[in-house]
């Protein structure tokens, strides 16, 4: 049967692709959990429609460098502003890191805004995907949690009827430290209301050092949760001859008409049909994209993810976020206490600066950027000051979040920070006020009131509101 969401699982180990997937990602028999939420959903119907339909957010993961990437103090002391130069933008008066060029062509589409503060010193997405930014530092994520804004999508019942209202890419954040870490669930909500969360089996060109910030990109696939487990189906009976869809589509079709799934209630049959959905499966099916497509996005484990995400939202999934996190020895992606340079110029930002000016083409290109927001964004910021390691250590004093598309507001710069990007100047933003812009252009009230394990009331963008200037 299928595993569990949330249930601790080894993923990521070096299966072959002919072995598909891992069963993990929806408990469709167990536990009852997406029939949970298929039938204790609240409805959608009073709520008015708002200017997205889908959100790709792009987590880097362990606080990027604001004063590095976009928001430089050119005229900061050395031991501050660093060893890069800004250039200019397509929008006038911006200049953003030189190396981002591509993404720099884009800037007159997008709003920044650079005065993000709050006090949640961990590398956990929960606050800036929940909006919760007062707790302390509990690992792995607990059932306590808030839930996240896919977890409120999919209470709402958004999207469609056969297709997961949250997915998250390439795997669950912290898997490779072998634990959960707060963020992209259903918490006091109830597992049920996790997203789908993929697998992947990354392979490395080289083993990095175990002891200096020494990344390796890492190549592969995100891939839907297994089919191995589903009854009357083993990967070693597929007919090796076909393709993987086709595969799937008659196993699926053998289990649909099993008995098994006919004494179903109608629940647990929906929550079937979204994991055996041709449309879900399509979705991570990237043979289908030409090869100029792949190569626009890059052939490595982000690139992939990113180009899966915008299969998904172009299938009408609600929430896709995708997690560029730890990969080997080298800690998380942005958490550069030393070699901070070196890592943003040859791995961090020609990485950023590929996957994200490609998915704003794609998205313009197809019709679809208008109603998908983009945003990319870290838990934090870095310590302007740089260390003896040449490194910048945590600072979520400041930060930044970068937004496009959906309701945005093009060609928008919210907020000022100091001489050394060390503290707002103007207009600070609480990471419930980025959520809470999320769930305006979204169509859904940020005040909107949940209701934790023992009753108490909770708004879901924990007191936000709307960053009303960037929004168009």
């Amino acid at each position: 049967m299928l595993r569990v969401l949330g249930t601790r699982t080894k993923l990521c180990d070096g299966m072959t692709r002919r072995e598909l997937m891992r069963v993990g990602g929806l408990s469709l028999f167990g536990g009852m959990t997406l029939p949970r939420l298929l039938s204790a959903a609240p409805s959608m119907s009073d709520t008015p429609p708002g200017t997205a339909k889908s959100v790709i957010l792009f987590n880097l993961l362990g606080g990027p460098s604001h004063m590095d990437m976009f928001d430089m103090k050119p005229e900061a002391p050395a031991e501050v502003r660093g060893e890069f130069r800004p250039i200019d933008t397509a929008l006038p008066g911006l200049q953003i890191c030189e190396h981002l060029p591509k993404t720099a062509k884009w800037m007159d589409h997008a709003a920044v805004v650079r005065t993000i503060t709050h006090h949640y010193n961990t590398h956990n997405p929960l606050a800036m995907m929940s909006g919760f930014a007062d707790g302390d530092l509990r690992l792995p994520a607990q059932p306590t949690d808030p839930p996240d804004i896919g977890a409120i999508c999919q209470y709402l019942g958004m999207g469609p009827r056969d297709l997961p209202g949250a997915v998250c890419l390439p795997n669950y954040p912290g898997e490779w430290q072998s634990y959960r870490r707060p963020g992209p669930y259903g918490g006091f909500l109830g597992s049920q209301y996790d997203p789908l969360f993929s697998v992947c089996s990354p392979t490395f060109d080289r083993e990095p050092s175990p002891i200096n910030y020494d990344p390796v990109m890492p190549t592969g696939e995100p891939q839907m949760p297994a089919l191995n487990n589903l009854p009357e189906m083993t990967i070693n009976r597929l007919d090796r001859r076909r393709s993987v869809l086709n595969q799937l589509d008659d196993q699926f079709e053998a289990v649909r008409s099993s008995q098994k799934i006919e004494r179903m209630e109608k629940y647990q049959s929906r929550a079937f049909s979204i994991l055996s959905s041709s449309k879900t499966r399509e979705a991570f099916d990237l043979s289908q994209e030409p090869h100029a497509a792949r190569e626009r996005y890059g052939r490595n484990l982000f690139g992939a993810s990113m180009l899966v995400a915008r299969r998904l939202v172009e299938r009408g999934v609600t929430f896709v976020s995708v997690h560029q996190d730890i990969y080997r020895h080298y800690g998380h992606a942005y958490d550069m206490h030393a070699n901070n340079f070196g890592m943003l110029k040859d791995f961090n930002l020609p990485l950023l600066d590929r996957v994200f000016p490609a998915l704003m083409q794609d998205l313009q290109d197809r019709g679809l950027l208008d109603s998908t927001l983009v945003i990319v964004m870290g838990e934090m910021g870095r310590r302007p000051k740089i260390n003896a390691k040449a490194g910048r250590d945590h600072w979520p004093q400041c930060g930044f979040s970068l937004l496009a598309g959906g309701g945005i507001r093009p060609g928008t710069v919210f907020g000022k920070t100091d001489r050394q990007a060390a503290y707002p100047e103007t207009h600070p933003v609480k990471p419930g006020d980025v959520v809470a812009t999320i769930y305006h252009l979204l169509g859904i009230d940020p005040h909107m009131l949940v209701h934790d394990r023992t009753g108490r009331p909770f708004p879901i963008a924990h007191g936000g509101d709307p960053i009303r200037a960037i929004i168009a």
